[in-house]
């Protein structure tokens, strides 16, 4: 059986929690990323600021934050098929430690207009 190899070539924050990524098959995928950040690996990534600070293991060919956290690439790359059943995973996994701070943030405003 015969399964391709993707890795990420370049990627661009396009909007809260939400990346275009690009694969070495030149393909490209929109991804929001706010339905998968929970759980103790990806709750901290809630923290838009954080969120941010993603970058681009060259060599591992994905996407990593500053925690650690990271996604298969050919996870992303089939995310029209799995990202249901990753989010639906997802959902399982404890909610991410709330600060009781009454600002309303960036990560506030998406959760309110979030649709799953």
């Amino acid at each position: 059986m015969f399964h391709e190899i993707y890795t990420v070539s370049d990627f661009e924050v396009v909007a809260p929690y939400t990346l275009r990524i690009r694969f070495n098959d030149d393909s490209v995928k929109r991804i929001d990323f706010w339905p998968m950040l929970r759980g103790e690996l990806y709750g901290p990534l809630r923290d838009l600021d954080f969120f941010n600070q993603v970058r681009l293991d060259a060599d591992a060919g994905t996407l990593v934050w500053p925690n650690e956290a990271d996604f298969d690439p050919a996870t992303l790359h089939d995310w029209d098929s799995v990202g249901e059943a990753m989010i639906a995973m997802a959902n399982s996994w404890p909610e991410p430690h709330r600060h009781n701070d009454a600002s309303t943030t960036q990560t506030d405003l998406h959760e309110q207009n979030a649709i799953y």
